[in-house]
């Protein structure tokens, strides 16, 4: 008897609990549906080796993984769908979804250029940040927002970013452990996009990945609580980690 795809994940979810995965894109409010575009893996268990290939695309994919490309104007208001499990395997009032509140961090997108998003390789690019979001003055962190806005990750395609495929890359760090080393824990997956418009910026500082991160950097490895247990790192300043973001 074949198990279908809901029954896997919800069976994933009992021992996964916490976690999260990438999932769909919206487009100037409008979703593009499920796994269209996204090369989103089965398990959503973290990556916590900063040197391990797994953290630029993640491992273990879907299958057959989307060879869809996902048309994206610059300038867009775009969002990134986050959920504990696929979304047809969502848990009714499941308190993890779509991630744990406990797992505080920063919520980072980077975009690499391809010649064809649909099928490009993801190993060896070049990388360059276009949004993050760490911890703001009251202490809320980009995690917090993610989960107020029903795991929504809302960011902009840079207006003067030019026209062309990308591999899109979305990353979630939770620092809930992060005071040892090695136990900050990466969420991350790619989508294929085409970016339209006149922009003629072709990205910031461009990264490798692995290579971006050391697990030493200090918005790695952080404490993020203060004496009392609070998060907001007893109001000293979170340093979000990898390259600054390009602007326009």
């Amino acid at each position: 008897m074949k198990t279908s795809a809901s029954i896997v994940f919800a069976m994933a979810a009992a021992t996964s609990k916490a976690h999260s995965i990438f999932q769909a894109i919206s487009v100037d409010g409008e979703n593009q549906g499920e796994l269209v575009g996204v090369r989103a893996p089965s398990s959503n268990f973290p990556i916590m080796d900063v040197t391990s290939k797994d953290l630029e695309c993640n491992t273990g994919l879907i299958q057959p993984v989307s060879t869809d490309v996902v048309e994206i104007p610059a300038g867009a208001d775009v969002g990134a769908l986050w959920g504990h499990v696929i979304g047809g395997a969502q848990v009714p009032n499941d308190p993890d979804n779509p991630i744990a509140k406990s797992h505080h961090g920063p919520t980072m997108v980077y975009m690499a250029a391809v010649d064809d998003a649909g099928s490009a390789e993801t190993s060896g690019l070049d990388w360059f940040k276009i949004f993050e979001d760490g911890m703001d003055e009251e202490g809320v962190w980009g995690v917090d927002r993610m989960v107020a806005d029903d795991g929504w990750v809302m960011f902009t395609m840079p207006e003067c970013l030019a026209a062309g495929d990308y591999i899109m890359r979305v990353e979630i760090i939770a620092l809930h452990s992060a005071y040892d080393v090695g136990q900050a824990q990466f969420y991350n997956s790619c989508a294929n996009v085409r970016v339209t418009g006149d922009g003629t910026n072709t990205g910031g500082e461009t990264v490798k990945i692995p290579g971006v991160y050391s697990a030493e950097d200090p918005g790695i490895h952080v404490t993020i609580y203060d004496e009392d247990g609070n998060t907001d790192m007893d109001g000293q300043e979170y340093q979000i980690p990898g390259p600054e973001p390009m602007s326009c």
